[in-house]
């Protein structure tokens, strides 16, 4: 039986909860792998030969292979086990973090100083202030906006 998640629909957002991280065990590990020089050396001698040595699904492969951090997450990757994948190519964190938003590692600094992204359209879907209906007290779904 599903678990009630009611976080799962933060858009643009995978919790990584306890479902993620059992599709993502053996991501997860691959990328725990890469902290053994001679791992990181094999890897990037045959990255596939490599990635085909773990029991991951070929999706998670293609996502690795494909530097897409985003889908990798999707499979069930966590972000601090997919930064071991960055580090193997020489990237730091903040640029890993400007590709997974689609800016440029100056871009990404320079919204980061600013302040971040704005909430906008960054919360939970239908959030006003006010809680989800279907996350309201019985009685309380007429709230009183407006008023």
């Amino acid at each position: 039986m599903a678990l009630d998640k009611p976080y799962k629909d933060i858009p643009g957002t995978i919790i990584f909860d306890a479902e993620q991280s059992r599709k993502g065990y053996w991501l997860n590990q691959f990328c725990m792998s890469l902290m053994k020089a001679e791992n990181r050396a094999r890897f990037k001698a045959d990255e596939r030969a490599y990635l085909d040595e773990w029991p991951m699904t070929e999706e998670q492969k293609q996502a690795v292979l494909a530097r897409d951090l985003n889908w990798c997450m999707r499979t069930g990757g966590n972000i601090y086990f997919l930064a071991k994948i960055g580090a193997t190519d020489g990237l730091s964190f903040q640029q890993m973090a400007g590709s997974m938003t689609g800016m440029t590692e100056q871009e990404y600094r320079d919204m980061m100083i600013k302040g971040g992204r704005s909430p906008e359209g960054n919360r939970y879907l239908g959030e006003d202030g006010d809680a989800q209906p279907q996350h309201q007290p019985q009685g309380a779904a007429g709230n009183n906006k407006g008023a």
